[in-house]
């Protein structure tokens, strides 16, 4: 009586053993597969996040060089001097400045982010007629 209990019992731990390291490795498995996955997301989202930063950066200074050269230039002395800019989305913007160069008629506009990032200096110059 006892054997064919005991049989029956040893059998099925024996699968539940076996099921339950089959379950390990395919996580081991999984896990595995996914870390790279994640590594690739979070670079991914770096890179988006320094092309959003330079585009709004970008559409800030043309539209502060569009400003000046509609005639605000004229009220600037010569020199290199800070710009404060107007527009609403330089808050979405990292740490940086706005930098403004006039020379005679030839204006300078750039921003430079204070840590590198992925982004560069946003640079924008034109001679106005």
């Amino acid at each position: 009586m006892k054997t064919l209990r005991t049989l029956e019992q040893t059998r099925r731990s024996r699968e539940r053993g076996w099921l339950m390291a089959d379950l390990i490795v395919a996580i081991a498995i999984l896990a595995v597969a996914m870390l790279p996955l994640a590594f690739s997301l979070a670079q991914e989202m770096q890179i988006l996040r320094s092309s959003y930063w330079r585009g709004a950066a970008m559409a800030i200074v043309d539209g502060e060089m569009e400003i000046l050269v509609a005639g605000e230039w004229q009220a600037l002395a010569d020199g290199t001097s800070v710009y404060v800019a107007r527009g609403v989305a330089s808050t979405n913007l990292p740490t940086g400045r706005f930098e403004l160069t006039k020379t005679g008629k030839h204006l300078r506009l750039e921003w430079q982010p204070e840590l590198r990032k992925g982004i560069g200096a946003v640079v924008r110059e034109v001679t106005v007629k």
